[in-house]
């Protein structure tokens, strides 16, 4: 862009903060503790130098610590950066480096990735101009959102479908064009699928810009936990060339999902930027005001880790709590966006010195924020220095559900058929009410899943009993050692049709339990079918075919998928599995209700070795009674099944011990059980339907 630098620059204004675009110029606002600022403007994204430098006066261009400036003549598609300068005592907690160019916090488009170096940006007093990233000022009134709006779907009525936007379309046989795979457009192209599978949100991995370079060496950050810019979409996963591409893509990507009934939720990263430990690249906020963004040790040399990941977000700072609620709003305002998931949540409930509180300001911004009011808000509730907060968020506040993990855990412990189980997956099956003691919870502020992106895929769950993550280059140390992982008698691939038959009814075990439960299900990329990470557990630097979705074993595996959507289709169709209140357990009352049974009716087993159980769900008013089996056992057992009324009967809806399609049948197409028993197979799962004749 040429600059015209005949006009005179004017002070500006200290709000809003980023680059705002007028009809005669654009206002630069930044928050800095620095001594002194300049602006940076450059002709070319890939520039090797500024064409013009500005230096802000302190009496005419600072307010507080607001930096801010206006640039007549300028607008959307400009490039720019700064540099910040003052004391460089690490000790002290100060790390200005006038050498270094730095990112906008609120850039909404970041570019120069093809001369990026992050090496680059760490040591002091080295100048990195040619190599930095820079900023794009963005005119964001101007895209035509053609009357969308975001869906507002009940999380009662939700099922969730966490993917990675590049995994998704990247595999040469996706169908996708070259160009298009591993983008926002290419996910628009497979929106009939997810269509089809029946979801109703996408949970996306990060998209907020990240550093693919924050990684070991020779390896990228492949899912995107190290985030640059949190008002940036990511712009390699955009097919567009040009500046402003990425935003454009998004909002192109979310608008057709929109129009397919399918909301957007963001995975957020707000508890680490990807500046790291004190020895990282200052790429932007320690630049700009470390002490400010970060969470110090006593020697604030050094940066307080509970992220696992080298630094912590100082979240409860006033300005970092600001940029948060920001960055949310901006999303989802002028993005469009659905809701969110907070990644280690928990760490936005440390103060300003990293000790937990149980008033967290920005939580508390985040759960009250009017214009947030109609988002959804999921936190994953532990972080990586042991501060677990499951029920914690549920617990304290009225809008935040949670990732919720004993459900992960204790389904697959009975599936895979360990002592002790059937009692906590029981309270699973509820909604984990011991976990959310609160009177007035709702049951789908529960997300339940079995599987997500961290861990082993499903398919991986029935073939591995051990993780296999020597390709990370990290001796097979990282990644979750305790994985409740069965390989049913084998170790990875196998051409056993008997043990490829057990696996295949295991995972339909685990499909059924997760959607017959009370809450939200959360399914996993692929695992519909059965996509394999061969044993790696922690996949986030492999940018490769272990990673991406393998679109041959649709076809492949073609009867799993079939069985997914129908059950999806199945429970969707029924408001017992939408409630707003845990069920009460009891006989006849004329509200939903849920009755435990074991082999024998009434009777749940509820010892120690116990392997079984069986339990019905009853909807008076809509008319929805259900009779569902869970037997994990080795062998086969005989289950009592309740009396009926004289005109109705039991149909059989599902038998993962079956071949498909009896798999699964439609209630307008099932079988009729003869019997006032039923023979459930060892490992299997079974769901009948009460059924007028």
């Amino acid at each position: 862009m040429n600059i015209n630098s005949s006009k005179p620059i004017l002070p500006g204004e200290s709000f809003p903060l980023g680059a705002t675009v007028y009809p005669n110029g654009v206002n630069f606002s930044i928050f800095s503790s620095c001594q002194a600022l300049e602006l940076l403007l450059f002709d070319e994204p890939d520039a090797p130098k500024p064409s013009r430098v500005i230096q802000l006066d302190p009496k005419q261009n600072r307010t507080f610590y607001y930096w801010h400036v206006f640039i007549p003549g300028i607008g959307s598609g400009q490039i720019y950066a700064y540099r910040a300068y003052g004391s460089y005592t690490p000790e002290k907690g100060l790390r200005f480096d006038g050498s270094k160019v730095l990112l906008d916090p609120y850039a909404q488009v970041i570019v120069n990735w093809e001369n990026y170096n992050r090496e680059a940006a760490r040591p002091f007093g080295v100048d990195n101009c040619a190599q930095a990233l820079r900023s794009v000022v963005v005119d964001i009134t101007t895209y035509d959102w053609e009357g969308d709006k975001p869906l507002r779907t009940p999380l009662a009525k939700s099922v969730i479908y966490e993917l990675h936007v590049d995994a998704f379309t990247r595999h040469p046989n996706s169908g996708v064009e070259v160009e298009k795979r591993g983008t926002y457009a290419g996910l628009i192209e497979k929106i009939p699928y997810l269509k089809e599978l029946g979801v109703t949100a996408v949970e996306l991995l990060p998209v907020h810009q990240f550093d693919p370079h924050d990684a070991p060496a020779g390896r990228h950050n492949y899912w995107g936990y190290s985030t640059i810019g949190f008002f940036a979409p990511h712009s390699s996963y955009s097919s567009r060339r040009d500046s402003l591409g990425p935003v454009d893509e998004f909002r192109d990507m979310v608008k057709a999902l929109h129009r397919a009934g399918i909301e957007v939720i963001l995975d957020v990263v707000f508890n680490h930027t990807a500046e790291g430990n004190h020895d990282g690249p200052t790429l932007s906020f320690r630049g700009l005001a470390n002490q400010a963004y970060y969470i110090l040790e006593p020697n604030q040399t050094y940066y307080s880790n509970y992220s696992g990941c080298g630094n912590t977000l100082k979240a409860n700072n006033p300005m970092a709590a600001r940029m948060i609620i920001d960055s949310l709003y901006y999303w989802a305002s002028q993005m469009h966006v659905d809701g969110f998931r907070f990644d280690l949540a928990t760490v936005l409930a440390r103060d300003e010195f990293g000790r937990p509180t149980l008033y967290s300001p920005v939580l508390w911004a985040i759960e009250t924020s009017p214009a947030l009011a109609t988002t959804k808000v999921i936190a994953e509730a532990w972080d990586a220095a042991g501060l677990y907060g499951v029920g914690q968020f549920v617990g304290s506040a009225q809008r935040f559900a949670e990732w919720n993990g004993p459900f992960r855990d204790d389904v697959r412990r009975f599936v895979k058929g360990d002592t002790g189980s059937v009692g906590r997956l029981a309270a699973r099956i509820m909604g984990s009410p011991d976990i959310y003691p609160r009177l007035d919870y709702q049951p789908y502020r529960s997300i339940n899943f079995v599987t997500c992106h961290d861990g082993f895929t499903m398919n991986d769950l029935v073939a591995y009993n051990y993780k296999h993550n020597e390709a990370n280059g990290e001796d097979n140390r990282d990644g979750a050692n305790d994985n409740y992982s069965w390989n049913c008698g084998v170790e990875g691939e196998t051409d056993d049709p008997a043990i490829e038959a057990l696996r295949l009814r295991q995972i339909k075990n685990f499909l059924t339990i997760l959607l017959c439960s009370q809450g939200t299900p959360m399914l996993l990329m692929g695992d519909e079918n059965r996509r394999t990470q061969r044993g790696n557990n922690n996949a986030y630097c492999q940018d490769n075919e272990l990673s991406w979705v393998d679109w041959s074993k649709v076809k492949k595996h073609a009867d799993l998928l079939h069985f997914v959507k129908a059950l999806i289709q199945f429970t969707q169709s029924l408001e017992i599995f939408e409630q707003e209140r845990v069920l009460s357990v009891t006989y006849g009352s004329h509200e939903p209700h849920l009755v435990w049974h074991g082999v024998q009716l009434g009777q749940p087993d509820w010892s120690n070795n116990s392997h079984s159980l069986a339990f019905s769900l009853r909807h008076p008013e809509r008319s929805e009674h259900l009779h569902i089996i869970l037997n994990a056992y080795w062998e086969p057992l005989q289950f009592e099944l309740p009396l009926l009324g004289s005109q109705e009967r039991w149909y059989r809806i599902v038998d993962t011990a079956l071949p498909s399609p009896d798999d699964f049948c439609e209630p307008k197409a099932a079988s009729v059980v003869e019997s006032d028993a039923y023979r459930a197979e060892g490992r299997s799962s079974v769901v009948l339907m009460a059924i007028q004749k």
